[in-house]
């Protein structure tokens, strides 16, 4: 398979999406070994029937996805609508290890799993999450630190009913996905979607999700001073394009994970954050707009494109549901974005609840995943 094969079909019952599909990819070559699928959250009820279908007429056993509310197929993203995508690829079985459902812990991790883990100095993860866990962020973290080596990658499943990730079968509640040997060529890069608006700032004092200072000052006058008086005067008008960025720790500014700004306090000066706060830790805020969001993401696929010295063979794109049509039109401007700049490919991927990059769980993020 020089590329993977794609298919994609929308507004009709489940059946008649699986046939049309089956019938995009015609005959299945037989090197193919693996399936991603990615279901509109309005086929919930039919996910077990559809990944059933599937597996009976493609002959392939290894399938991983997500619902989402969004989805999204090469220069096409599909909203509000019953829509599947799958795509299918030939990756060497010996290469590639499917994930169970980690919904506690990762105490999983053992017997032949460890063992093909620790076969292989690094591995690259495709996971999807359940937002229903309330464990989810510490679970991703430690699902990092539990695999050597690890680059996980992936997105939070969206959905207005259950949320489902599919690992071989159909899972929820927790974290699942596959995870690549180093033989399988990837590339992966994130753009933020947002801009800096001021310096790095060292929280000083700070209760959980509360900074009361930052370099020692109030910190909601050093957030007045680097956001300007004028945006000063509405705070809750602010906080739908004024947000906090969390920068990592040993990292330059590209490197920091988006929250939302949800309070302020005039009088004791204090911010609020939807994220825990740690002494000592570097905050930034940033200013999330369609211009910086477009600025960025063209910034992110020159450097993909930069680093590519082979054709693409297929690619998966996870967005956040703030982004898409909420940023940049309702006409799939987004994906087709990504085609302009890299040329065509067969694209499969969703819009998330959160978004998941070298361990770290992002928001207003888009993360885009090249086999090549």
């Amino acid at each position: 398979m020089n590329q993977f094969r794609l298919a994609h079909s929308a507004d009709k019952p489940a059946p008649d999406l699986l046939d049309e599909c089956i019938k995009q990819l015609g005959d299945i070559p037989p090197e193919a070994t693996f399936g991603f699928l990615y279901l509109s959250d309005l086929l919930v009820d039919e996910a077990d029937f559809v990944l059933n279908q599937l597996i009976q007429r493609t002959g392939l056993t290894y399938w991983v996805g997500s619902t989402g509310i969004g989805l999204i197929a090469s220069h096409q993203e599909y909203f509000d609508q019953p829509s599947m995508v799958i795509m299918i690829a030939d990756f060497n079985e010996a290469d590639f290890h499917m994930l169970p459902n980690f919904i506690d812990d990762t105490s999983a991790i053992c017997g032949e799993l460890a063992e093909w883990c620790n076969h292989n100095d690094f591995n690259v993860g495709l996971i999807h999450a359940d937002p229903q866990n309330p464990n989810v962020q510490p679970l991703i973290h430690e699902l990092g630190k539990s695999i050597d080596g690890a680059f996980l990658l992936g997105g939070i499943s969206s959905s207005r009913n259950l949320n489902i990730q599919f690992s071989t079968i159909p899972l929820h509640g927790g974290i699942s996905g596959v995870l690549f040997s180093p033989q399988i060529p990837i590339l992966s890069n994130l753009t933020q979607g947002c801009t800096p608006i001021g310096p790095r700032h060292r929280v000083t004092d700070s209760d959980k999700n509360i900074a009361f200072t930052l370099d020692n000052r109030p910190a909601l006058d050093v957030l007045t001073e680097d956001t300007g008086e004028t945006i000063a005067k509405d705070w809750q008008q602010a906080a739908n394009y004024i947000f906090a960025g969390l920068v990592s720790k040993n990292s330059d500014l590209g490197n920091y994970t988006i929250r939302q700004l949800i309070g302020v306090d005039p009088d004791t000066r204090l911010i609020a954050i939807a994220d825990n706060l740690q002494n000592d830790q570097d905050i930034i805020f940033c200013r999330r707009d369609s211009n910086s969001a477009l600025e960025d993401m063209q910034h992110m696929l020159l450097q993909l494109k930069s680093r590519l010295n082979t054709p693409i063979k297929g690619g998966i794109y996870i967005s956040c549901l703030g982004r898409g049509r909420e940023q940049f039109g309702s006409n799939s401007e987004e994906v087709r974005l990504i085609h302009s700049v890299l040329g065509d490919f067969p694209l499969a991927g969703f819009f998330a609840n959160g978004e998941i990059h070298n361990n770290l769980l992002y928001g207003f993020t888009g993360v885009l995943t090249l086999f090549i």
